[in-house]
């Protein structure tokens, strides 16, 4: 065997499928058995395409007969038996789930560590053996600059003025002309220049703020357009416009984005199967070549996984398997994802899944964007130290920001780029960074991680700590000083020798960059697609079942309507009747397929994210939804033709039945086609209910049947021949009335069904069925076109809109006074953690406490200047004993065969957190850390808890519980509307104790707001996370400030310091520390800690996987009492000197190491002493002390019923007017409707026929539907949104249903008053309606009332629902039944008389009957009919309607009592209903 020897020169195509396996072959040195090499020998002689597909696979697993009988078909000639070695042959393409999984274990477990640094280095020497080249990637980026326009002060508030102004001044900016605003330019990067290199694993560090974000995604070609990016970044010399960089490289975004629905595997093998195998296969063809000239044979299972991880197409690829394997995802593999509705996987497994998603494919350059948040240190360790192996090992260029890495992880890395304020501080290799700040001055102390000191040093407030530099004074060294210094240390001068030699594009391997948008082919793609799209629908299955149902049961309604036996075809009357019920039918699924917006949108951020990845083009997206849509119309169509069309008694030939069935097909695909497109366009859930109504509207209004075609106004008879309805009317009419039936009766020589299409003006050819239907499919096919070009060229919804404060502005004009040269002075020596109240804030306050040991004592605590201001509160300690949780066994894994009833959680966990005393709750993802705050805090909506908790020795009650515990949830939910003091002085508010008055509140807030570092954002809109507002640090920080302006006894805090980075961490924990000072209880999960914040902890409670309990009780002096409970383990392995005790216990107690050490921790610790002595303590906890007394208060909320209505109604205030997507669509669908209304049906209300009164009474049908299902459908995502943070609100005893349910009904008042005016105004005058005062405020009371209860009604759906796709579908169920007994398709006259009651219940028709009542129930003037008779106005409102003036007081209560109703069902299913699976 010839020595290993790298080749420089050889550059075959073949090199890139190395950089995407991350796992191939190895050579042997040694002699290989016999057997292997009969195996060998016998696959050698395949063609080279059965070669490729067929691998050798150890006697671990066990194939099916099937698999092996057609394997040796393909080796027969080879006389090997198979069946007798403990080595066959498989074909890789069906690899079964096990056989994948075992072949992952083997590969791993055989090498020493299970580490996959073994791995790779075999993957390499195989390479090297060959002589093959791996292709690399050199990122270069020079003058780089971002800058952004944004709003200052109040301007970049999104209220409605401020929309409207937006609004004009882009108007005015069309037309050429451009009004001063008050905008600046913020430069996010400045003129950034540097070399990222391959085979080196790269740490980004920086501040919150500084840039890291922005210049990851301008490197991976992700930048956001309305940015404005100056400078050059070249891949190999090659621009970004010269080649795809989406393809070329990968961009892991901090935001964890998925379908909630699919597991884990599924989410990844989706990924892996879009992203492709790129070159791999061409690759490893020549490599196999090379070896079988050279007489190599690799090892064999090695060589089964390269090949399983190289052929394109397969579903579920090894990779994912492997990827899964190192990131710690085997485990919950089959587990869904889920969201913040769906319970599904841990925060940090969703964090995991995002990194899986992106490094499963094969892309060789990562730019990894905070990939650690919510993960402890020692799976971040891990996962880098993997990382890391790609990079030195398959010549990755890596690119990872990092917040707070563990002094072990950031000595993986071999660069550092240390980013502050968008300038570049230090760029080059770890080594020297100490000694470039040491140079400068600054010294990073000995327990000190590196990364905190490199993020600190920047920082005006924390600078001055580092400084050694005693022969000279402090001053503030800017980062723009750091950089010009950099540029003279001989790091910099070297960068910028090298940047000046530019890149030999000659030298750039075929196989380094992407020039295809997509890495696989179209069929490929579509299939890939099309089988995630089934997968979707069996998880919604729920979903579609419900919507069947809804048909069944509108079906079963309308053919009880129009039964047959009331259904005759005497006259021209009863032939109208049954062009109701056609019409009824059309619109029955015209609004079926309403509901599909919002499917679309739940879709959306999630296509927009793999969009941009360039995983599929829009049309494979597009396409299966429309495919796999179309079974689901023909079982809606197919079931309301079979239930309604004999049993309404429509022409009896078996040939107009099918005729029907296909064009109410048609018409449902035409509906679902238009409203995926209204969603693709609108792209928000608002925006798109507004569209989609107004689209709805106009189709009903101009489709023919309320106007008849000769009736329409000339300027709107084109709108006529676009409206499918129009089509679709024509269509089934023709069907029915030129059937034999209709032609019994002869009227002037023209037969009855001819005579009802005359009076309505409807073709009377027959080919006008197959016009219609050819129509309504060719338009389904066009929306479906449409909406794919949409997708394909409308950006996604816009990120965070930069925004400024007043103060903020004055700070940079008054920098950029400063010379260019100067340095800023620093602070006088007031450490950032040290918070001054000014003498005023001094106040006293008489405090109870009760101590652990209950001792209570009366103090007077004197707020001093250091420790700010300290409420009134009771210290209370909380004792668990024996905790179990567990779950019913998720519906996947029961799939997979495991039968167990329940999946236990926590098992058997016993403990208790006292006063003054700061608890960390540690373990590994996934271990039971959240479960076990959620148990404890009563936060938990479903499984089965068993136990007992005790506060202060007695039973917890969860009422008074909630007013004494603070919960900083793991997920930051809060009102997107709200500022950040705005939402600090809403929780103090509410949670504050009534004798504290409002100006100590207002100081308390905005001292909380200065200990997190807060106070700059004061004024910034709290926003949607991902999208806009605030950054998820910050974000962070916000939720743990809204629990502390609470002024709890016990504070929960998941992950406080997760999505942080170091600095802002510590100021966290600063604050938690001094919080615990003043004699609270406080309990932190917490993940990645740095040795600092870790010994600030003062006990620990660690929980391996699974629910048990491995450590329990105090830290120690720098941690000894841990670091002894565990070294005193035989075998676990000591701990180095300066490693971070938290990292080290996470690894001595992992899984792996149990396994190697053939121990299990839990029973270690259950055999303990500590276990013992933990038992006696809650034992004694739990017997309450004769002289105390139960924790009681006198009402269950802080503040009084009226207080908690006018604190919601004010928060509801700002959220409505903040919302101008809401609110000004709604305004602008409004005046929309009143125009095209006022211009349908311009001067109607004096033409006093039949005919007019009727189009009087169609227009206002139509205006009350449509509106009215504005009104509802757009009120749904905002009441969605509203109630997650309401469940937050609620469970922390802020608050009870009603008060807040109230100003959510409250609010909406005086929008809907404006709204009205601007509609009633507009429509009254241009329809001519009775110009007489009272007349007018009638109608302007009717509409009012009516848009009203619509709202109302929206918001009732939501909250009976468990989300708003399931609203929407129960939303337009009624919506149906509206129209059925509105009066308007079948007059209450003629309604049969066991379904008159529903007409009394239909709130539309005492809205229709409130309106021709009142404008016509009481005029005496003469009527013509069309059969020729005369009667009155009123008598034919009387006779033919049965509308009576004399009924309309009756009316006016029930409309009130209809908004009324739905206003109180809203508020009573708020309360009891709760969706929210925890």
């Amino acid at each position: 065997m010839q020595g290993f020897q790298r080749s420089e020169t050889s550059k075959s195509f073949a090199d890139g499928w190395f950089s995407e396996s991350q796992s191939a072959a190895s050579c042997q040195d040694s002699d290989i058995d016999d057997e292997v090499t009969l195996s060998w020998e016998a696959l050698q002689k395949l063609p080279t395409y059965n070669r490729m597909r067929i691998g050798i696979l150890p006697s671990f697993s066990s194939a099916g007969e099937v698999q092996q009988q057609e394997v040796n078909k393909c080796i027969s000639s080879n006389q090997v038996d198979d069946q007798q070695s403990s080595w066959r042959h498989v074909d890789i393409c069906h690899l079964q789930g096990r056989e994948r999984s075992d072949l992952i274990n083997h590969i791993l477990r055989d090498l020493p560590g299970h580490d996959n640094d073994a791995l790779l280095s075999k993957i390499r020497r195989r390479i090297d053996t060959v002589g093959l080249t791996l292709p690399t990637v050199e990122v270069r980026f020079q003058n780089l600059s971002v800058d952004a326009n944004c709003y200052i002060g109040e301007r970049a508030v999104p209220t409605l003025w401020n929309a409207c102004r937006n609004s004009c001044e882009g108007f005015l900016g069309l037309l050429g002309t451009s009004i001063l605003t008050k905008k600046m330019t913020v430069n996010i990067l400045k003129n950034l220049n540097g070399v990222i290199s391959p085979s080196r694993l790269t740490l980004l560090l920086g501040p919150p703020g500084s840039g890291k974000t922005t210049m990851l995604m301008a490197l991976a070609g992700q930048m956001d357009s309305s940015l404005k990016v100056k400078g050059e970044i070249t891949y190999n010399g090659y621009r970004l416009d010269e080649f795809v960089p989406q393809k070329t490289s990968s961009y892991v975004s901090q935001s964890d984005l998925h379908l909630g629905e699919l597991t884990v595997q599924e989410t990844l093998d989706f990924s892996c199967r879009c992203q492709g195998v790129g070159s791999k296969y061409d690759l490893l063809k020549e490599l196999c070549r090379r070896e079988r000239e050279a007489g190599i044979y690799p090892e064999p299972d090695i060589d089964l996984f390269l090949k399983a991880t190289s052929v394109e197409g397969i579903k579920k690829n090894l990779q994912t398997n492997y990827i899964m394997k190192l990131l710690g995802l085997e485990e919950c593999a089959d587990t869904i994802v889920g969201d913040s509705m769906i319970r599904g996987v841990s925060g940090g497994q969703r964090k995991r899944v995002t990194t899986g998603e992106m490094i499963v494919g094969h892309t060789r350059v990562l730019f990894m964007d905070e990939i650690s948040s919510g993960l402890d240190s020692s799976t971040t360790f891990q996962i880098v130290k993997c990382l890391s192996q790609f990079a030195h090992h398959l010549d990755y260029t890596i690119v990872i920001s990092l917040l707070q890495p563990a002094p072990e992880t950031y000595e993986l890395f071999d660069d550092i780029i240390l980013l502050s304020e968008g300038q570049i501080v230090y760029q080059g290799p770890r080594e020297y960074v100490l000694e470039f700040f040491k140079g400068c001055g600054f010294r990073c102390p000995e327990r000190k991680g590196v990364a905190d000191f490199l993020q600190e040093v920047t920082s005006v407030k924390d600078q001055q700590q580092y400084w050694c530099n005693s022969s000279d004074t402090y001053r503030y060294v800017s980062p723009k000083e750091f950089g010009k210094r950099f540029e003279q240390y001989h790091v910099g001068k070297g960068n910028k020798i090298y940047m000046s030699i530019p890149f030999d594009k000659s030298n750039s391997h075929n196989a380094a960059l992407q020039f295809s948008q997509h890495s696989i082919s179209k069929i490929e793609l579509l299939r890939t697609c099309f089988a995630r799209e089934l997968l979707l629908i069996k998880r919604n299955s729920f979903v579609f079942i419900f919507r069947t149902t809804q048909i069944i049961i509108m079906a079963s309604i309308a053919m009880t309507v129009f039964l047959r036996n009331h259904m005759h075809r005497r006259n021209e009357i009863d032939g109208d009747h049954y062009l109701g019920a056609l019409f009824f039918a059309l619109i029955i699924n015209m609004f079926n397929g309403y509901p599909e917006i919002a499917f679309i949108l739940f879709r959306l951020p999630v296509f927009f994210k793999q969009r941009a990845l360039r995983f599929y083009p829009a049309w494979a997206f597009t396409l299966p939804t429309f495919l796999t849509r179309l079974p689901m119309s023909v079982l809606e169509s197919g079931v309301w033709v079979i239930m309604t069309y004999y049993t309404m008694g429509f022409a009896p030939q078996v040939s107009r039945f099918f005729k029907q069935f296909l064009l109410l097909f048609s018409l449902h695909q035409m509906s679902t086609s238009l409203f995926r497109l209204i969603g693709g366009i609108c792209r928000s859930m608002v925006v798109s209910g507004t569209g989609g109504s107004l689209s709805l509207f106009m189709i009903f209004l101009l489709g023919g049947y309320v106007v008849p075609k000769d009736r329409l106004p000339t300027w709107w008879s084109w709108g006529y021949w676009i409206s499918p309805l129009t089509y679709a009317q024509n269509a089934i009419s023709v069907n029915e009335m030129l059937s034999p039936e209709w032609n019994h009766s002869i009227v002037n020589g023209t037969s009855l069904g001819v005579k009802v299409l005359r009076n309505h003006d409807i073709p009377v050819e027959g080919y006008w069925y197959w016009l219609g239907t050819g129509v309504l499919l060719g338009m389904a096919v066009l929306f479906n076109i449409l909406f794919t070009i949409a997708l394909a060229y409308i950006k996604a919804p816009a990120r965070s809109q930069a925004t400024i404060t007043r103060e903020a502005h004055q700070e940079i004009l008054r920098k950029q006074n400063y010379r260019s040269d100067e340095s800023i002075d620093g602070p006088d020596g007031q450490k950032e953690n040290e918070y001054h109240v000014t003498p005023d804030k001094t106040i006293q306050l008489s405090t109870t406490f009760s101590s652990p040991a209950k001792v209570a004592a009366d103090t007077t605590i004197k707020v001093q200047r250091e420790k700010g201001m300290i409420l009134p509160f009771v210290p209370l300690t909380i004792s668990f004993c024996d905790i179990n949780y567990s779950v019913d066994m998720p519906r996947e894994s029961r799939e997979q065969g495991i039968t167990r009833p329940r999946l236990q959680i926590l098992n058997g966990i016993s403990g208790a957190f006292r006063p003054g005393i700061l608890t960390a709750l540690m373990g590994i993802s996934g271990a039971g850390k959240t479960t076990l705050m959620d148990v404890l805090a009563g936060r938990k909506t479903g499984g089965y808890v068993e136990g007992s908790i005790k506060i202060s020795s007695y039973p917890k009650k969860q009422e008074t519980f909630a007013r004494i515990c603070g919960y900083c949830e793991q997920n930051d939910i809060h009102s997107p509307q709200l500022t950040v003091y705005e939402s600090l002085l809403f929780s103090a508010w509410l949670r504050l104790p009534c004798d504290v008055s409002t100006s100590i509140k207002k100081a308390f807030v905005n001292e909380v707001m200065e200990l997190v570092e807060l106070d700059t954002f004061r004024d910034t809109i709290v926003g949607i996370p991902g999208f806009t507002g605030l950054s998820t640090e910050q974000r962070k920080r916000l939720t743990i400030a809204v629990e502390l302006v609470a002024n709890p006894s016990i504070i929960f805090m998941d992950e406080p310091t997760s999505g942080l980075d170091a600095r802002a961490a510590a100021i966290v924990m600063r604050t938690v520390r001094n919080t615990v000072d003043t004699g609270r209880t406080v309990v932190c999960t917490i993940h990645q800690p740095g040795i600092d914040i870790f010994e600030a902890f003062d006990e620990l409670l660690l929980l391996k996987r699974g629910g048990h309990v491995i450590y329990a009780g105090p830290l120690g002096v720098q941690s000894r009492n841990v670091i002894e409970y565990f070294e005193a383990i035989p075998g676990v392995p000591r701990i180095k000197k300066g490693q971070n005790p938290a990292t080290w216990m996470l690894e001595v107690t992992s899984a792996s190491m149990e396994a190697q050490l053939n121990i299990d921790f839990a029973l270690v610790y259950q055999n303990s002493d500590l276990n013992r002595q933990n038992r006696r303590r809650v034992e004694d906890l739990s017997q309450p002390d004769p002289n105390s007394k139960d924790l009681e208060f006198a009402t269950v909320y802080s503040q009084s019923c009226m207080g908690q209505i006018k604190c919601c109604l004010w928060k509801q205030h700002l959220t409505y007017w903040r919302s101008p997507d809401y609110n000004c669509t709604r305004f602008f669908f409004s005046f929309v409707c009143a125009l095209l209304f006022g211009t349908v049906f311009w001067n109607v209300g004096q033409k006093l026929t039949e005919q007019g009164l009727l189009n009087v009474m169609g227009a206002m049908y139509g205006a009350v539907m449509f509106v009215g299902i504005s009104n509802c459908s757009t009120v749904q995502p905002v009441v969605a949104v509203e109630r997650t943070v309401f469940y937050r609100e609620r469970a922390a005893g802020m608050y009870s249903a009603f008060p807040y349910a109230l100003a959510h009904v409250v609010i909406e008042i005086p929008y809907i008053f404006l709204q009205t005016l601007i509609y009633a105004a507009i429509v009254y005058f241009m329809m001519n309606l009775p110009w007489v005062t009272t007349k007018f405020f009638w109608f302007f009371f009717i509409m009012y009332f009516t848009f009203l209860y619509f709202t109302y009604y929206g918001m009732m759906a939501v909250s009976i629902t468990p989300n708003i796709e399931v609203a929407a579908i129960v939303a337009s169920t009624f919506y149906s039944l509206f129209n059925l007994f509105s009066g308007f398709y079948v007059p209450k006259t003629m309604i049969p008389g066991w379904w008159i009651w529903y007409y009394w219940i239909c709130p539309v028709s005492w809205t229709v009957y409130g309106i021709i009542s009142g404008q016509y129930g009481d005029v005496n003037d003469r009527l013509s009919m069309m059969n020729g008779n005369m009667t009155t106005v009123q008598m034919y409102v009387e006779e033919h309607l049965g509308y009576e003036h004399d009924f309309l007081s009756v009316v006016a209560i029930v409309l009130v009592g209809f908004s009324v109703f739905f206003a109180f069902m809203y508020a009573l299913c708020i309360k009891h209903l709760n969706f929210q699976q925890r």
